[in-house]
């Protein structure tokens, strides 16, 4: 008898670089890794007193809460007006649920371009964060730079996030881009078509650090979000599920080290005072 060997299941399949990055499944075990990895991150960025923050990076944006919740009064933008957070109203048997205290902070959203900020008078906020790869998709990523300079009062901070070389790279390759995978490291600008049609500007430290520089930023310190891999994270989680708070403590100091390998990189700005 003829037994057909069996094929792999598709959850054991190495996964690529476009199924690991294209879309942010918050539900797995890897991205729950990285998203603890950013809030402790933004955490650790946050100023020490109470300060007015602009945040780019998306209405639904995991840091925002934390900024709240830390005392700092936050704008967020909206893209449109229907995208504007309304409150459900739920009763319990009829009347009104007692309302919680209010966070320390204040969360406001505004309708808004992140690439554009011409709403905000200069010099408007203490901190600009600018998560969630939203420069990397804004491809003219010196004027959105601009912006943010702009915007910051002097002796202003700036968190952001890009997509970097290495992510770009793995991009190229998998959709067999052989020609501007050859020359993507010596690309002055390297954009990378994604699966889903659109395009991600992507950079490596050096790039991020002048682009920075030439918006009148000084750079405090740039470094991958995270070195480790998916599968690494996944394999150590599924062994311990109680491994979580050790292996974001282990990234946070193997992120401290120069060498830039992880697919998105994370860095922070000073606005000359």
């Amino acid at each position: 008898m003829h037994v057909r060997p069996s094929s792999t299941p598709a959850s054991d399949r190495p996964r690529s670089p476009a199924a690991q990055f294209a879309a942010t499944d918050r539900l797995s075990d890897y991205w729950r890794f990285y998203w603890t990895v950013a809030e402790t991150q933004i955490a650790r960025w946050l100023p020490t007193t109470p300060s007015r923050l602009l945040d780019l990076s998306s209405p639904g944006f995991q840091g925002t809460p934390r900024a709240v919740a830390a005392g700092h009064d936050v704008v967020t933008l909206l893209p449109s007006a229907d995208m504007a957070v309304r409150r459900p109203l739920t009763l319990v048997n009829g009347r009104s649920p007692v309302p919680h205290p209010a966070p320390h902070g204040r969360l406001r959203h505004v309708v808004g371009d992140s690439a554009f900020l011409r709403g905000f008078a200069d010099s408007s906020f203490d901190g600009v964060i600018a998560d969630n790869r939203v420069l990397s998709r804004h491809l003219a990523t010196e004027s959105s730079v601009a912006e943010v300079a702009r915007v910051l009062r002097p002796g202003g901070r700036t968190l952001l996030v890009v997509d970097s070389v290495v992510l770009g790279m793995a991009l190229l390759a998998e959709q067999d881009r052989w020609p501007e995978l050859s020359h993507a490291p010596s690309a002055d600008v390297l954009l990378v078509p994604w699966p889903d049609g659109s395009i991600t500007r992507c950079f490596t430290a050096e790039q991020l650090t002048e682009t920075l520089a030439d918006s009148g930023l000084e750079l405090e310190w740039v470094k991958p979000r995270t070195v480790l891999s998916a599968s690494t994270v996944e394999m150590m989680l599924a062994r311990d599920p109680r491994s979580m708070a050790h292996l974001v403590e282990m990234e946070l100091r193997v992120t401290e080290s120069d060498d830039y390998v992880g697919v998105h990189l994370v860095a922070s700005a000073r606005k000359p005072a």
